[in-house]
């Protein structure tokens, strides 16, 4: 894939190569997570959150039903941004992965307050889960598997110590997870999915926002017109090839005649 021209203020796409080797980088019990924020988009959130019921291998579907929220200094489950449900078609590779995935781990209930911290409980089949069996926390995964897979894929820097003796990352936010998203929306836009189905995949509430977003990772529909022209307009173009279409297509002069209805000017 074409990684987009870097332009200020715009969203750059990674290239594949960087996702694969973010994606390796992973613990193979974490690693579904980058390969589904590439393939699917989901939201960091909503993919710690992620459970079994959530995937339809018939349907060949992931129902975003929730995420993992932190409020406070206490984590909950929540419907996902905007308050949003959405389904997210799932490409036969990533099925595979979910597959094994599910195939290899030792999947069970997994319960937290719904919403408020003392909302019900909500039990869930996770996904994922971190060394200690709960839930996989945003801190934690991203300064010990996110921040240095970032470093194998040459995204940002080693790390360096500070006067403490921590390893300290220089990554900004625009080095964060949702760097897959983008990738995900590259990829859809490059293989021809329109803007309102990439909007509902995303869980953006508004078309306008996902263009504003991405409408320079467009594919340039300059081909696809002439073509479409050059297939509608085939005969006359040949007519007009070996001559006028007056001295070589006689029904289209016909037509012409028979139109006796206003002319309008153009």
């Amino acid at each position: 894939m074409q990684v987009p021209e870097v332009k200020s203020g715009r969203i750059v796409a990674w290239s594949d190569a960087t996702v694969l080797v973010v994606v390796e980088a992973h613990p193979a019990s974490l690693r579904p997570i980058p390969v589904l924020g590439a393939a699917a988009g989901l939201r960091q959130g909503e993919l710690f959150g992620l459970g079994e019921e959530d995937i339809d291998f018939d349907a060949m579907e992931i129902h975003v039903r929730r995420q993992i929220k932190r409020l406070g200094s206490a984590f909950v489950f929540a419907l996902p941004k905007n308050d949003q449900e959405r389904t997210v078609p799932m490409s036969d590779g990533a099925a595979e992965v979910l597959r094994q995935h599910i195939k290899a781990g030792r999947i069970r209930p997994y319960s937290l307050p719904w919403e408020k911290p003392d909302g019900d409980l909500a039990s869930v089949r996770l996904l994922f889960r971190w060394r200690d069996d709960l839930h996989i926390k945003a801190r934690a995964y991203n300064e010990r598997i996110w921040k240095p897979a970032l470093v194998k894929g040459s995204v940002i820097p080693p790390p360096i110590r500070n006067e403490k003796g921590a390893l300290v990352y220089l990554a900004s936010r625009k080095d964060g997870i949702h760097a897959l998203r983008h990738y995900y929306a590259s990829v859809t836009l490059a293989d021809g999915v329109n803007i309102r189905e990439l909007a509902e995949y995303m869980g953006h509430g508004d078309p306008a926002f996902t263009l504003r977003l991405y409408t320079h990772m467009l594919p340039s529909s300059h081909q696809r017109a002439r073509h479409a022209f050059d297939a509608r307009l085939g005969p006359v173009f040949a007519s007009a090839s070996h001559g006028t279409v007056t001295e070589q297509s006689p029904s289209a002069r016909d037509l012409l005649e028979a139109d006796d209805g206003p002319q309008l000017g153009l």
